[in-house]
């Protein structure tokens, strides 16, 4: 049997930021060589920053990856540290308009569905993450826009047989391309992100690989 597979996703550009790192962070990651992911088969998919995208792109992929495990990242530009996303809201903002200049006609995702949790998982993501000296806290608030959107829809396939286990990852606004952190300074640098975010990927591939060797009661 083949190792877990596992899809990393990131964001294209939005109103308000023409530049997303997340794409930097998930290019980097698929770049690892590593032992531990010889057997793992990593795919990544970035998307659009509308709500159409994710609803017309996230069951293609998944259709077509069959991933045990999504890893997920987001920009949140007023942010300094690194927030692992415990849960996803059912809300969605009508001020703020997509990528495609489309807003939200409702402030809910699903009726009046209470928050959907991604599960106990994200406490030992929060540690690997610290465990770099990274600055990484949870978060109980994932917005309401295109991150929390994601997470919902990507919630709502774990409970429907999807992946076994999905998590969101909110980063910050990085150093410029090249700096070096100098003491007292707040901005995280592209470097110190990608050691977290192998982090958090290999306590990814540990959990898909228990979850792919319990057996379905």
């Amino acid at each position: 049997m083949t190792g877990p597979r596992i899809l990393l996703t990131g964001f294209g550009p939005f109103p308000g930021a023409p530049y997303n790192p997340t794409q930097a962070l998930v290019a980097r990651l698929m770049q690892l060589r590593r032992p531990a992911l010889d057997d793992v088969e990593l795919s990544s998919h970035i998307f659009p920053v509308t709500y159409a995208a994710v609803d017309r792109q996230l069951p293609d992929v998944l259709a077509a990856q069959k991933p045990d495990a999504l890893l997920m990242f987001g920009l949140a530009a007023r942010t300094p540290y690194l927030r692992i996303e415990t849960r996803a809201r059912n809300a969605v903002t009508m001020l703020w308009p997509d990528a495609a200049n489309t807003r939200s006609s409702k402030r809910g995702i699903a009726g009046h569905a209470d928050a959907m949790t991604f599960g106990p998982h994200t406490a030992r993501l929060l540690r690997a993450a610290r465990l770099t000296g990274i600055d990484a806290r949870p978060s109980r608030d994932a917005g309401a826009y295109l991150c929390n959107y994601l997470s919902w829809r990507a919630i709502e396939n774990v409970r429907s047989g999807g992946p076994k286990l999905a998590t969101f990852i909110h980063i910050p606004l990085l150093a410029r391309s090249g700096a070096v952190r100098r003491k007292g300074s707040a901005r995280i640098t592209l470097e110190e992100l990608v050691d977290a975010g192998e982090a958090m990927l290999m306590e990814v591939v540990q959990l898909a690989r228990k979850r792919r060797n319990t057996p379905v009661s």
